[in-house]
């Protein structure tokens, strides 16, 4: 069983009227061992694939998402199933299909992977860059500028945890009508994506090229990367983009919008979707 995403911890809170002892929230921050075990030359493997640091939930959607966004993985079909190690929460072991060999020798990760970074550890420029199955899906999209300012206030109403203790970051995803669909939050940026591509993979809905991306804090190249292998057109995050995430964008054929707030946006790249 997965552990709680919040945990209690007395504080001393200082303010004008003086000190007082307090119970506060904080996120928790555990790390997450993702294995995989496949059939090898006639022998069963098992290999460490990464260690990052998340906040427990959805451990098998993350893991799910993780393997296909890294291009280790390309479809549920390649999975026979995933659980929790029966001796570690904080271990999960994904078993690869009978007759399937994972490529990994080209991916070169360390096995840590800090909550803010998802591409530390790579031993390569070119092992950074992952090619998408769905580089041309869905190319007619638009959606009309109002439709934008609506998101904000769902992402917001939806993301429970960081209610509670501040500290955790949000993927939400909605249908091009702006339908809430689902979110899912995390410490570590890359890992709130990975765990809703991952139950997007797991429940047969790749291509994400109907739906809306929001990021709840900055567009980073690692999020747009990930969108990409998904097949997402349209990304709005709250916060700002990054030089590389706006090149990459341009490069796969995203709309990428950020500072996005109830009355305004900014796009930079994939302007023709935007009404």
């Amino acid at each position: 069983m997965e552990t709680s995403s919040i945990t209690s911890h007395k504080i001393t809170r200082i303010s004008g009227e003086g000190a007082e002892i307090l119970d506060d929230q904080l996120a928790v921050e555990e790390p997450l061992e993702i294995q995989i075990a496949f059939q090898s030359a006639g022998r069963s493997e098992r290999k460490s694939i990464s260690v990052t640091m998340r906040t427990p939930g959805n451990d098998r959607e993350l893991a799910a998402g993780f393997l296909f966004t890294e291009g280790i993985i390309h479809s549920k079909s390649q999975i026979d199933g995933i659980a929790h190690s029966p001796f570690d929460e904080n271990r999960v072991i994904v078993t690869f299909s009978a007759g399937f060999e994972p490529q990994i020798g080209s991916l070169e990760r360390n096995f840590y992977t800090t909550s803010s970074c998802g591409v530390c550890g790579k031993a390569s420029i070119d092992a950074i860059k992952t090619r998408s199955a769905y580089a041309n899906a869905n190319e007619g999209l638009i959606l009309k500028k109002e439709l934008l300012y609506r998101l904000v206030g769902q992402i917001v109403q939806h993301q429970s945890t960081f209610e509670t203790t501040g500290g955790l970051h949000a993927s939400a995803l909605f249908d091009v009508s702006g339908q809430f669909l689902m979110l899912r939050e995390d410490v570590g940026r890359h890992n709130a994506l990975d765990k809703i591509i991952g139950t997007a993979l797991l429940a047969d809905q790749l291509p994400l090229d109907k739906n809306i991306l929001l990021l709840s804090g900055r567009a980073s190249f690692e999020l747009i990367q990930k969108a990409a292998m998904a097949g997402i057109r349209i990304v709005a995050a709250i916060g700002a983009p990054s030089s590389l995430a706006v090149q990459l964008a341009e490069e796969s054929g995203i709309t990428l919008v950020g500072f996005l707030k109830n009355d305004k946006f900014n796009i930079y790249t994939g302007h023709h979707r935007i009404q």
